[in-house]
């Protein structure tokens, strides 16, 4: 009795201290590239650069996606100062692309659509961190959801219908609703899995994975939301 005693505290401890940890370099991640775009919007002549050249442009969009597939895909050869590095310049890079946000919407309409995003997204991961229910049996419907978002979405820059933009988003938002529930459980059956005498390292890489996956569905979540309430400039 006396041995669980001491040992359910000490979980509880590394069960909160990997939790604090993923949301503390969400956080970080979501700030810096908050700061990024919003500094390279007010820097004309770097704005002009990065969306006056398409060539630019599309090689920071291949470049964060090769970002991605590199912390996801490799994380366990990947140092953990190297996996925190990527991480750190993948929110950066994204915080360049990003920055058209501040030039195609108004300030009002970006700050209110952010705290919409962010209460949707606390409560889904309530909802994700609480629930009794089994969540993976969502995976493959919120999969295919996020394929036929991509799909679509590619259809559409030839289309440019504001219809199909639209309807779009709307599923985008359902699917990224759940995928913010089902990645928040996927994090809590992982803090609860670690071993106490795992190594630092290897604790923080499964932070920043975690982090980069909650990013994510922040990042689409809120581009989904700002599509529909977001207010053009004039």
């Amino acid at each position: 009795m006396a041995q669980s005693t001491i040992t359910r505290p000490r979980a509880d401890a590394l069960v909160n201290g990997f939790v604090r940890s993923v949301y503390n370099w969400m956080a970080f991640a979501l700030a810096l590239t908050g700061f990024v775009a919003y500094y390279v919007a007010n820097t004309p002549s770097i704005a002009g650069l990065i969306f006056g050249n398409p060539v630019i442009f599309f090689v920071l969009i291949f470049g964060q996606l090769g970002l991605v597939f590199a912390i996801s895909g490799m994380v366990n050869r990947l140092s953990a100062s190297t996996a925190t590095s990527l991480f750190v310049i993948y929110a950066a890079l994204n915080g360049v692309t990003l920055s058209f946000i501040f030039l195609a919407y108004t300030s009002t309409s970006i700050a209110s659509t952010f705290f919409i995003c962010a209460g949707t997204f606390v409560g889904c991961s309530i909802y994700g961190w609480t629930t009794k229910k089994d969540l993976t049996s969502w995976r493959g419907f919120l999969m295919m959801g996020l394929i036929g978002i991509i799909i679509a979405s590619l259809v559409n820059m030839f289309l440019r219908s504001s219809g199909m933009s639209i309807i779009i988003s709307y599923i985008g938002v359902i699917v990224f609703v759940g995928l913010t529930a089902y990645d928040t459980q996927k994090l809590k059956n992982m803090a609860l899995a670690q071993p106490a005498g795992l190594d630092g390292g290897v604790v923080r890489k499964g932070a920043i994975l975690g982090a980069l996956s909650l990013y994510l569905d922040f990042i689409n979540l809120f581009l989904m939301l700002l599509r529909i309430f977001g207010q053009a400039r004039d």
